[in-house]
């Protein structure tokens, strides 16, 4: 493909806006000629950030139009399945958002549809994966440098969440992340779920009890622990430490300009994922791009991480909600996502 891949965005809140934003000023080779917005003020705002894109209230209008040689979704989970369905059945090249779907039925449902085609065309949006740090810390465990992976201590902290953050949402809407990232780099699937509840914070909505400790264990014996904690006040944090047979690997610390003035030491932590995973979604976006005029159609995670993710999620709210070591059981990988 010599011309620019036309994207249509589906979806136009912080993400979908976010994403507009960055394939017209930061993405080589990609524009977005169609977005996707029900609300009409959304969809105007995000027109602005998208010259000459045109802007639809569905998903089947775009398509109709041959508008788009690739699609971002990004709008909530729970309307993933809807857009991901017409799309498949079009036969264009998707990059989702996390998570695939909302349960792992809808999401081996996807699986079956894409199966129908060729290749897979769906990407899973889980950026830290293409994060500078945490390649580097997958490189580490790869190369053996420090010895075997031992053990891997996590933590992933919000200031505050949205009236719109319930209980669940600790783990479908956050360890989701680590349920994707933590496999990755140690190259083992989960294969049990814990969660322990700590002291609760008073700081925390009354509807939220946090934080919590999620604790999994991988196939190969890799013992994880993730904090998980939303109402930490002062910024946003994600950070890893990855315990070898001879050392230590830790990402994710803030970084910037540091002072020391009026006898207290201080750096500036990020407030919210967008300016943390900012050059991460860059990367992410740019790969997906570059695939897909390729004739590769996807650069990351795809649908089956997706699937194993979903699982996962589902023994973690089973753990949230009942307690007890939760089970992760997985068919085996289909050829298809070899």
């Amino acid at each position: 493909m010599t011309e620019d891949l036309r994207v249509a965005v589906v979806g136009a809140g912080v993400m979908g806006a976010d994403h507009i934003k960055r394939i017209t000023h930061r993405i080589a080779g990609a524009r977005v000629s169609a977005i996707v917005e029900p609300d009409a003020s959304r969809a105007a705002a995000a027109a602005e950030d998208a010259p000459g894109s045109m802007t639809y209230t569905r998903i089947d209008d775009p398509l109709e139009d041959a508008a788009m040689d690739a699609v971002l979704i990004a709008t909530p989970g729970q309307f993933h399945a809807p857009v991901l369905k017409p799309a498949l059945a079009a036969g264009l090249p998707i990059l989702c958002e996390k998570p695939l779907t909302q349960d792992s039925e809808s999401s081996l449902e996807i699986l079956r549809l894409e199966q129908q085609l060729d290749r897979p065309h769906i990407q899973l949006g889980f950026m830290r994966r293409f994060d500078k740090d945490y390649q580097q810390l997958r490189e580490l465990v790869v190369s053996g440098e420090s010895g075997e992976l031992l053990m891997v201590r996590a933590l992933h902290r919000n200031p505050s969440v949205p009236e719109s953050y319930v209980q669940n949402m600790l783990i479908t809407d956050s360890v989701v992340h680590e349920f994707d990232v933590v496999p990755w780099l140690a190259g083992s699937r989960i294969v049990s779920v814990e969660v322990k509840h700590s002291r609760r914070n008073s700081l925390a909505p009354e509807r939220l009890r946090e934080p919590i400790l999620v604790i999994m264990e991988l196939e190969n014996g890799v013992l994880v622990d993730v904090e998980m904690n939303v109402s930490v006040q002062f910024g946003y944090q994600v950070a890893t430490e990855a315990v070898f047979e001879k050392g230590i690997g830790r990402i994710g610390q803030p970084t910037g300009l540091q002072r020391w003035d009026e006898g207290f030491f201080r750096v500036k932590d990020h407030e919210s994922f967008v300016t943390r995973f900012a050059d991460a979604y860059d990367a992410q976006i740019q790969r997906w791009a570059d695939a897909v005029r390729r004739g590769e159609l996807i650069d990351g995670p795809n649908a089956w991480d997706g699937y194993l993710v979903a699982l996962s999620c589902e023994a973690g709210v089973r753990a949230l909600n009942e307690g007890g070591v939760v089970p992760v059981e997985a068919p085996e990988r289909p050829a298809f996502y070899a």
